[in-house]
This record gives structure tokens, C-alpha cells and sequence, in this order.
């Protein structure tokens, strides 16, 4: 049994974590905003699972270096991120802040922590420099970013490659992963969260853009490949970068994903194409996770229309309590 701290255990990927290292038997601690309300921790009241539970914007450079040092933990995952591509044309700075100077933030805490045994920085698949190559993105392809979200996060796994790089630093990795889905995405302009939105309440869907192709990757899928590697860069040292995905030849579109949708619940889902803005978002995103297969084998248990259906799986157990339905899917998916 060790000992995990999680930046951003609050959110959706977080929470989730929590979740399935507290199933594999270990402790976890957490350090991020407030819990959204209506989120998977705020609805199952995930607070009660943690050894601590630290309420801290890693901005502030001196409460995340205490709170981490005040843990002792055993290993570090950093996810905690503005993670929305449309929040960070609406506020730059503070997605420059977070992503850039918090993430600096949380490798010193780390630095200064001497029971850290490794550690994993979570950035995204939108580090990659977009230079109309319509292929998957490999590890060693350019970063860059055409937006504040992208080029914040870019500059995050640039800054982390070297921190970790230097001589006498924690062992660590960073990955970078494509669109992860499961059951409790809350956050406002998501694919998910927006057509259950519409269902639920009986409001036109709008659609953005429903050409472009995503990975559609189940969050368990994810988040189990993160401890992988986690554990890898803790016997080896710094690991380098990993790509984390389901195989870019099953990536779907998201008027797929409308279709796979519809049909499951057998409804007709109409919706409507957004009026365009001037937010850039890539029409093409795919991750070549060679890498990852050829050091661990199989990728992903669950394929996007598997991902899908285990979405729609919430919706039907709605009378379900909320922990034991994430419980329920967290060993279907470790019994794989």
C-alpha cells in the first residue's frame, strides 16, 4: 500500500483517481479548488476517503509547497489544469498562471519533498503543434499551440521535460492524453455534458463542430495506464513523454458518437451546427501510442463505442447510489 497525492482530486479525472487507487487499497491525499457542485466528489462525498484534503490554488507557490511537504506522500500526480480550450481564450492569464507557473510550483514542492518516490505530470494532447500533417501526433513531434489552452499546456510539458531532466530531480514522467469521457464530466462545453444537458431538459443541442475526430477514451482506460507509468518512471528514473490513448484508427467523430448514442437509447438525437466563432479548435487529433505498447502491452480495455456505452450505463442506473455505480464499473474494469 503506498501513499498518492493528487493536484485537482476535486475534478472529474481526480475524483475518479481517487476512486480507483482507494479500490487497489492505497492512501490518497488530494490538493485542489472547490469541488464543482454536482460533481462526482461534491455527489459522493469523496472528502470522507482522504487522508488529507488540501484546499489550494497551486498558484500560490508557498501553500503548495507545505501542503505537499505537510503529506509525505509516496508519489505525486499532478492533473490539476484550466483545462477547458474556451475558458482560455476568455481568460488567458489565469490559464497562463495555472497551467504554467502552477505546474512549476508543484515540481519544486515535489523537489523539496523527501518522501516523494515519483512523480507523473499530466498534460494533454493539444501540446502538439498543429502543422496539417492529418497523422497521429508521435512523442517526439513539436509543441506548440494555437490557442491559450494548447500553447499554456505546451509550455508546461516544456518546462516539466526539463525540470526533470536535471541531474539529482525526483524520477517522473509526463503524459499526454487525448479526449477521456466517463461518467460525471460535469464541466460547461464538453460533448457529453452538453447532449445530457439537452436531453435531460429538453433544449436544442448545438454542435460545434461535429466532423472533427477525437479518441473518445474511457477515463479507467486512462487513469490506469497514468499508474503504469507512474510506477515505471519510479524504477527507472525520468521516463520521458508518453502519449496515452486508445489507438488512433478507432478514433470516431462526434457525429459518430451522436449516432452511437441515439441508437443506444433509441432516440433520434437532432441537433443543431453552432455559429462559428473564432475559437480555434484542431479538426484532427490522434495520438500514436507505440510508445506505450511496445514497454506495456496492450492500450486501452475498452474501445470508444465500449467508452460510450459505459457512459450511457450511468444514465440507466440513475436510480443507482452514485459511489456504488463508479465502484461497479471500477472492477468490471479491473476484472479485465
Amino acid at each position: 500500500m503506498a501513499h498518492y497525492l493528487i493536484t485537482g482530486h476535486t475534478g472529474f479525472k481526480g475524483a475518479w483517481l481517487v476512486f480507483l487507487l482507494k479500490a487497489q487499497g492505497h492512501d490518497v491525499s488530494g490538493l485542489a479548488l472547490e469541488p464543482l457542485p454536482g460533481s462526482i466528489f461534491d455527489r459522493t462525498n469523496l472528502e470522507n476517503d482522504l487522508v488529507h484534503d488540501f484546499r489550494v490554488d497551486i498558484r500560490n507557490r508557498d501553500e503548495t509547497i507545505e501542503a505537499i511537504r505537510h503529506a509525505q506522500p509516496d508519489y505525486v500526480i499532478h492533473l490539476a489544469a484550466q483545462a477547458l480550450v474556451r475558458e482560455g481564450y476568455r481568460n488567458p492569464r489565469y490559464t497562463y498562471e495555472t497551467n504554467v507557473l502552477g505546474t512549476l510550483n508543484v515540481l519544486e514542492a515535489v523537489d523539496k519533498t523527501d518522501s516523494v518516490l515519483a512523480q507523473l505530470i499530466v498534460t494533454t494532447d493539444k501540446v502538439y503543434l498543429d502543422q496539417g500533417l492529418n497523422r497521429p501526433y508521435v512523442e517526439t513531434d513539436p509543441l506548440g499551440g494555437k490557442d491559450p489552452y494548447s500553447s499554456s499546456k505546451a509550455m508546461a510539458d516544456i518546462l516539466s521535460q526539463e525540470f526533470l531532466g536535471r541531474a539529482g530531480s525526483k524520477p517522473g514522467a509526463i503524459v499526454r492524453a487525448g479526449n477521456v469521457i466517463g461518467s460525471g464530466d460535469i464541466a460547461q462545453e464538453r460533448l457529453f455534458s452538453d447532449i445530457f444537458v439537452a436531453l435531460d431538459y429538453s433544449k436544442p443541442l448545438f454542435i460545434r463542430n461535429p466532423t472533427h475526430t477525437r479518441p473518445w477514451q474511457h477515463v479507467l482506460d486512462c487513469l490506469g495506464s497514468y499508474l503504469v507509468i507512474l510506477q515505471e518512471a519510479a524504477h527507472k528514473g525520468y521516463t520521458g513523454c508518453w502519449n496515452v490513448s486508445t489507438p488512433s484508427h478507432l478514433s470516431l467523430s462526434v457525429e459518430r458518437v451522436l449516432d452511437i448514442i441515439g441508437e443506444s437509447l433509441q432516440l433520434q438525437i437532432d441537433f443543431q451546427v453552432a455559429e462559428p466563432d473564432s475559437f480555434h479548435e484542431d479538426s484532427f487529433l490522434d495520438l500514436d501510442v507505440t510508445k506505450f505498447a511496445g514497454s506495456f502491452g496492450k492500450v486501452a480495455k475498452l474501445d470508444p463505442q465500449e467508452s460510450v456505452a459505459w457512459v450511457l450505463d450511468s444514465l440507466a442506473g440513475r436510480s443507482e447510489d452514485y459511489r456504488s455505480l463508479l465502484l461497479r464499473q471500477i472492477e468490471s474494469w479491473g476484472s479485465m
